[in-house]
């Protein structure tokens, strides 16, 4: 089966590394969908202005390696314990296809891409290929009764913060919220390494011991 790219994702995340491991996660990401120009006319997201968040069906474009089996080991696990692949929302999977819920920020009608879709909380890389767009219709999607699996069990605790004050200016909402997620690959436990992500053209650089991630430098 063939898939048609339909759009590209635009985001401040030049990486794969630091991107929040589930949409809503940081609800302040910002983030756009632009069309490839079969799609680009604003009979394609007719009504879409009446919907309050929006489904992306996408392709996982920065993994370099398909699933190797058919259990993963899912981050919030610590990475020590193995799940069935179907069970969990890994990126290494049979087929690289990912699923976001986002929130309709705004809709762009007059740039020279019209119609632009501006969206906030999404887990996307910049440049992602976009194969579907679907609204979230509260009715049916929405099941706020349900289990979440291991999710509800072990709860996810963000670490804190800590900013040099000549580099606070440079911190926004968002990336300290991103930065408390945890961004390291959960084996990892080097009180001395520094890692570095991408975010808005910069590069942040930190490190983390125990609970407490420490930005050492912005470039």
């Amino acid at each position: 089966m063939m898939m048609k790219q339909v759009a590209t994702f635009h985001s401040p995340f030049g990486s794969k590394f630091g991107i929040p491991r589930q949409a809503g996660v940081v609800e302040e990401v910002r983030g756009s969908i632009v069309f490839e120009k079969e799609y680009r006319t604003n009979d394609a997201i007719r009504g879409m202005e009446d919907y309050d968040y929006l489904w992306l069906i996408w392709g996982f474009s920065a993994n370099k390696h398909a699933a190797r089996g058919v259990t993963v080991r899912p981050p919030r696990l610590g990475g020590n314990c193995q799940m069935g692949v179907f069970a969990t929302r890994s990126p290494f999977r049979p087929n690289p296809i990912g699923l976001s819920s986002v929130r309709i920020d705004h809709i762009d009608y007059d740039s020279p891409n019209a119609p632009v879709i501006h969206v906030l909380g999404a887990d996307l890389m910049d440049g992602t290929p976009i194969y579907d767009i679907k609204p979230y219709i509260p009715y049916t999607d929405a099941h706020p009764e349900a289990r979440g699996g291991f999710t509800d069990t072990m709860q996810w605790q963000p670490l804190e913060v800590s900013i040099p004050t000549e580099l606070g200016p440079d911190v926004s909402t968002e990336l300290r919220k991103i930065l408390a997620q945890d961004p390291r690959p959960h084996y990892h436990n080097d009180p001395m390494r520094i890692y570095g992500m991408t975010y808005n053209g910069k590069d942040i650089r930190f490190k983390v011991d125990g609970n407490t991630l420490t930005i050492v430098e912005i470039i």
